[in-house]
């Protein structure tokens, strides 16, 4: 068996890492590896604090996350500053990740984008940095695939726990969980297997 490794997922408000890498971590915490989450926000805007934050708990359980970490910032309010990027710093000094994950820096949501932005600076020593995913991210153009055909219904169980934002898509009639199964076909279409999540790295490390 391969040594256990640690992986830290990193999004500015709940649910954005079960949609961008949901799959991919279920697949890590099944082979045995350790799964971190770091949300940045509680999604204040989005609905009650109180809610979102455990609809979060339910989810990292499914997910078979061992510990959130909060951020504690405002929701859209997010901005690039030293502060978060130090608290970024502290959070990886703590897991030892050897896989992070973060939302895309190319994304008409501000917190994502600048959320991705203070990752650059907080990760400029990691080795493995993939960006993910989410329903507003544009331009995205992945090289990295990652078949979750046997883990897709543990992602949507876990978008589920998010009941309060399953409907919030900004698109009539359309679900989170709609939308997160439509692009995982796609995904997998492009990465040649049934359903995908995909990846854009900033660095990706193979070691031969």
């Amino acid at each position: 068996m391969n040594p256990k490794m640690e992986i830290l997922a990193i999004g500015a408000h709940p649910d954005d890492i079960e949609f961008g890498c949901g799959g991919t971590l279920v697949k890590f915490a099944e082979k045995g590896h350790g799964i971190s989450m770091l949300i940045m926000t509680c999604g204040q805007m989005g609905g009650k604090e109180d809610v979102r934050s455990a609809e979060q708990e339910r989810s990292a359980r499914i997910l078979g996350a061992k510990k959130i970490y909060w951020g504690g910032y405002r929701d859209t309010y997010l901005a690039v500053d030293r502060e978060i990027i130090e608290k970024i710093e502290k959070i990886i000094k703590a897991v030892q990740p050897t896989f992070i994950f973060c939302s895309f820096p190319d994304d008409t949501h501000q917190d994502h984008r600048h959320l991705a932005q203070m990752t650059i600076s907080a990760t400029r020593y990691i080795r493995n940095v993939l960006f993910y995913e989410g329903p507003t991210t544009q331009n995205f153009n992945p090289s990295v695939y990652v078949d979750i055909s046997g883990t897709l219904d543990r992602k949507m169980d876990a978008l589920k726990a998010h009941a309060s934002q399953v409907m919030k898509t900004n698109i009539e009639g359309l679900s989170i969980l709609e939308l997160a199964c439509s692009t995982a076909n796609f995904r997998g279409i492009q990465g040649r297997v049934k359903c995908a999540e995909a990846f854009q790295p900033l660095r990706l490390f193979i070691n031969i």
